[in-house]
């Protein structure tokens, strides 16, 4: 039986929140309580690629320290988007 779609995203949230770095934590678990519904089914699953990696690469292609994958660049991209529009002044 197929996962619906709420069910699919009360796991990505919880996977969200539940990261291992508290600053993962706190980009990822924001993102998927803010912004994570308005995403396509598309999006779900690049985003759900995206919460397979390690959070130690993560953190340096969010933080541009290393470059991200390009598989990975537009899922990323949203999550640093919804980042930066809440944390500029």
């Amino acid at each position: 039986m197929a996962e619906n779609r709420e069910t699919r995203l009360k796991r990505l949230r919880l996977r969200s929140w539940r990261r291992g770095i508290k600053e993962m934590d706190l980009l990822f678990g924001t993102f998927a309580d803010e912004k994570m519904h308005t995403l396509t089914d598309a999006e779900l699953d690049a985003h759900e690629i995206l919460m397979a990696e390690h959070d130690q690469d993560l953190l340096v292609w969010f933080t541009g320290q290393k470059d991200t994958p390009n598989e990975l660049k537009d899922a990323l991209s949203r999550v640093q988007d919804h980042f930066l529009s809440k944390n500029t002044t």
